[in-house]
């Protein structure tokens, strides 16, 4: 099978395995990536070269829908790419996106940190046809496995990472057959992308709450205001106890480490980065109520 494949590192196994199984890679389509704790693009970009494959930076638009059909590719693979695919039928036989998690729960463009934040005892990855509505095609194959209580972005991200590739594999050496045999999702939840306003705690919450909430962002984030300054809060730890402080209030300070009163407890922020001005002015925005 000869194929085109928009995705970026993160979902470099989908692309790896792909080519293992034999298919010709023709194409692929990615963009540069803004933010360095979603990876980048170069080792695609290495295996698209090594592969005899094109390669596009630019948003996949109709016209390139139709030059793949010109060139004779069979499948359009989609895993991770930010842009909306555009209509591919009829000129490009097939279509997939794999998805990280197990629909129809979840559809959108991110939903991750949300399976940690609703603690939903487990997740997955799909395979599914590409429809113009979003994440709600025909189900291929899919993939479960159980959530630990401890579950944080990173674990999450990198077991979505090698299940993709597990899938990708059993997808790729037996496509005619799934594809044939896809079933439609039934009802579906939608999550709508992250906002700043998602990604800000709350110290007047429970400290288990508030460990959720730093699990769920990971690296990536959580956004917290410490006594009128904003920061972007990447690693802290914390515990219960009775303090009689106002949530939000310092504790105390040692080194880098900021010990914050919350609701029954104490957060303490261990890595973490101050907002730069013009951000933490649209942070506070998201704050004011109507």
């Amino acid at each position: 099978m000869r194929f085109a494949i928009a995705t970026y590192d993160r979902y470099l196994g989908v692309f790896e395995a792909f080519c293992h199984a034999g298919w010709i890679p023709l194409k692929l389509f990615t963009v540069p990536l803004r933010d360095p704790e979603f990876g980048d693009q170069r080792a695609s970009i290495a295996l698209a070269e090594r592969m005899g494959a094109s390669i596009q930076l630019s948003r996949l638009s109709q016209r390139d829908i139709a030059d793949l059909g010109i060139a004779g590719c069979d499948v359009l693979i989609v895993a991770g790419y930010d842009w909306k695919i555009p209509d591919w039928n009829p000129l490009v036989k097939y279509a997939i996106n794999f998805h990280p998690s197990p629909l129809p729960v979840g559809r959108g463009a991110y939903p991750l940190p949300r399976a940690i934040l609703e603690n939903h005892p487990f997740w997955g990855v799909t395979c599914h046809r590409l429809t113009a509505e979003i994440d709600a095609g025909e189900i291929l194959a899919t993939e479960h496995f159980p959530l630990r209580a401890d579950e944080c972005h990173e674990s999450l991200d990198l077991r979505v990472q090698v299940s993709c590739k597990r899938l990708a594999d059993r997808v790729a050496r037996n496509f005619g057959g799934l594809w044939s045999a896809a079933a439609p999702q039934g009802d579906g939840t939608y999550w709508p992308r992250i906002t700043l306003a998602d990604k800000t705690m709350d110290f007047a919450k429970p400290i288990d709450d508030l460990l959720r909430h730093i699990r769920a962002y990971g690296r990536t984030g959580s956004v917290a205001n410490v006594e009128g300054t904003w920061h972007v809060v990447k690693r802290a730890v914390g515990w219960q106890e009775a303090h009689g402080r106002r949530p939000g209030a310092v504790v105390h300070t040692h080194a880098r480490a900021v010990v914050v009163a919350a609701a029954d407890g104490c957060l303490a922020i261990l890595d973490s980065e101050v907002v730069p001005p013009h951000l933490a002015v649209q942070i506070a925005g998201t704050q004011r109520k109507p």
